[in-house]
């Protein structure tokens, strides 16, 4: 009697504590806007040499063409940053420090391997890893939002370590 009322309020809270389960969202939420900044005088263009290719700073492009690169990886598993993905982070923030209305949202991205909840909250952590590394450089945490597709958009297709190798990023977004 004693181990059939010990088993049933063991399977009543099982049920109980399945039923607090945090549910993952049907979908994902939708991309990042493209420009949510209210307009602002726009700096003069930068003639690049080549006719009719000029760059504006503060734009995309600037920053694509100045920072080491828009984007940092991780080891599988992992949302620690090493060494080149410090320099680059220093890089991005040397440039957001220079155009300080400029917004950005970094979006935090896994390999294909792993569950679609877990690589979910992996990517919001390597994506806050970035922004935390950029907020102690001086860059302030309301200009930046972050926003995690887990595996869902993979930049390369390929089943193999160098696949995944390149899938495993948080990736800085100019938004204005």
């Amino acid at each position: 009697m004693l181990k059939t009322t010990t088993k049933l309020i063991m399977a009543a809270s099982l049920i109980a504590i399945a039923g607090c389960a945090k549910k993952a969202p049907e979908q994902l939420p939708p991309p990042p806007p493209t420009n949510t900044a209210p307009p602002q005088a726009t700096p003069a263009p930068v003639d690049t040499g080549n006719v009719g290719n000029t760059i504006v700073p503060g734009s995309r492009e600037d920053f694509l063409q100045r920072v080491q690169s828009d984007r940092v990886h991780f080891a599988l598993d992992s949302s620690d940053l090493d060494g080149e993905s410090r320099a680059i982070l220093d890089s991005q923030a040397q440039w957001l420090n220079q155009y300080g209305n400029v917004r950005i949202t970094i979006e935090g991205h896994c390999d294909e391997r792993g569950t679609r909840e877990y690589n979910l909250a992996l990517g919001e952590r390597r994506a806050n890893a970035a922004k935390n590394y950029l907020a102690a450089a001086g860059i302030s945490a309301s200009r930046i939002n972050v926003i995690s597709y887990g595996k869902e958009r993979p930049e390369a297709t390929g089943s193999d370590e160098g696949s995944w190798a390149q899938n495993r990023r948080a990736v800085t977004v100019i938004i204005g």
